[in-house]
């Protein structure tokens, strides 16, 4: 049975949609079964793993929205499976209003899914609305990007007391998988300041692997693919498989 991770941050640019595709992509190189649910309207983590966007039938939104069936909305790719995302989505926090249980909407689809994959990751958008709470009452936990930045901790606050009240309300076995470092630079001390905090935040449950800079990983998205097959050899590829392997050893 999947676990269910929702990768999630509302603050944009940590990394959120990076991390989703290429750590979906090196899980899948290991042998496991993923999926990865674009839950951001922008659809990114949908074309960065290879899915033209423009020509998709059905979509994530048909789904929770026009009950379409969720194994018809999936892609196979060389990378692992889609559950694609469209600018249609952007409309579904108001579609939701009226609908009884919305919180649970996308749980619903997903737990159809479950005995399918091994692992099943939720991309979701920069906010803390109510596309976000689907993602995390579906979820059984996060993994949250931290940019190595001066502002990396500023809104983490705010996550922790959403995730506090989705735990008592709505998600009681909702927990804390991972906190990834992203955009780290060993070479100042500034970077390991970050990362000192936020391992002191959340003791036991960052990554030892930070995820660099690094030039091929804010390519690859413009070539329409995951950093492994853009380049294999590149810093950032080599520390998604590291951290790939972290979660195995999670196991």
């Amino acid at each position: 049975m999947a676990k269910i991770i929702a990768v999630v941050n509302q603050k944009g640019g940590v990394g959120k949609t990076t991390t989703s595709v290429n750590l979906s992509a090196a899980l899948h190189e290991t042998g496991a079964r993923v999926l990865l649910c674009d839950f951001d309207p922008q659809a990114n983590a949908t074309s960065g793993m290879g899915v033209d966007k423009r020509t998709v039938k059905a979509s994530v939104y048909d789904v929770i929205i026009n009950d379409v069936s969720p194994e018809k909305s999936i892609i196979m790719t060389g990378y692992g499976d889609v559950m694609p995302s469209s600018a249609a989505l952007a409309g579904a926090s108001v579609e939701l209003i009226g609908v009884e249980q919305r919180e649970y909407c996308l749980k619903e689809r997903l737990a159809l899914l479950r005995d399918s994959y091994d692992y099943i990751f939720i991309d979701c958008p920069p906010s803390l609305e109510l596309l976000t709470l689907n993602a995390l009452c579906a979820a059984d936990s996060i993994l949250i990007p931290v940019q190595c930045e001066y502002y990396a901790l500023e809104g983490l606050s705010d996550l922790m007391s959403t995730l506090r009240a989705v735990k008592k309300r709505l998600n009681p076995k909702l927990h804390i998988f991972g906190v990834l470092l992203t955009m780290f630079d060993g070479r100042t001390n500034f970077s390991n300041q970050v990362a000192q905090e936020v391992r002191r935040h959340f003791p036991g449950k960052v990554f030892a692997t930070a995820i660099p800079r690094n030039v091929r990983l804010a390519e690859a998205p413009s070539y329409g693919v995951p950093v492994f097959a853009y380049d294999r050899s590149s810093r950032g590829a080599q520390a998604y498989q590291a951290v790939a392997e972290e979660i195995h050893r999670k196991e």
